[in-house]
């Protein structure tokens, strides 16, 4: 059992016989009234998004999720193709369930696929990635007064914001969870 003051992004429960993920939440504390956690979740199955208001202390069953460790090989049109790596087996995905930390999955990099009751309905990338940077503006000597940031374009096509002194050809860290550049690889 899960409380809806313990909701954290990316927890599944089972509400009324559906099974939903965390997608946002946050715990709202008004100067009148009660405590609430309001939250944005998707149906698992469905893929549909609500957005909901939840008492702190109301209890929900955890719903179990298969995490199996797949590697992503390549994409066909909409679907994205899988290898499990202990059966070998190849299963397409369609690009729906993939979620936004996709963006920052390249070829042959091992991922988190997500499944409940046999029914896969999204990934989970590595926390921490490092890619390349193909495609950024060149810094401006002398413009360091303050955290300046330009926009960067990456391998797999992702674009996030980095700092000035980053250049082309270099390796970043990202985080998947947030999309910001952490550091230099």
């Amino acid at each position: 059992m899960i409380t809806a003051g313990d909701f954290r992004n990316g927890v599944t429960f089972d509400m009324d016989g559906q099974v939903f993920q965390i997608i946002e939440f946050q715990h709202v504390k008004p100067g009148k009234g009660a405590a609430f956690v309001r939250t944005k979740i998707r149906n698992v199955i469905s893929g549909a998004v609500v957005e909901k208001t939840f008492n702190p202390t109301d209890k929900f069953p955890t719903a179990f999720i298969e995490r199996r460790e797949m590697q992503y090989l390549y994409a066909d049109g909409d679907l994205y193709n899988f290898m499990d790596n202990e059966t070998f087996e190849t299963i397409p995905i369609e690009r729906s369930k993939l979620g936004d930390a996709f963006k920052f999955v390249k070829e042959n990099m091992n991922v988190k696929v997500l499944s409940y009751k046999g029914v896969i309905f999204g990934i989970e990338a590595p926390n921490f990635v490092e890619l390349e940077v193909v495609e950024t503006e060149p810094g401006v000597r002398g413009d360091t007064a303050t955290n300046v940031t330009k926009p960067a374009k990456l391998e797999t096509g992702a674009e996030i914001r980095v700092p000035i002194f980053i250049n082309e050809g270099e390796m970043i860290r990202i985080d998947t969870r947030t999309g910001e550049y952490m550091e230099r690889a």
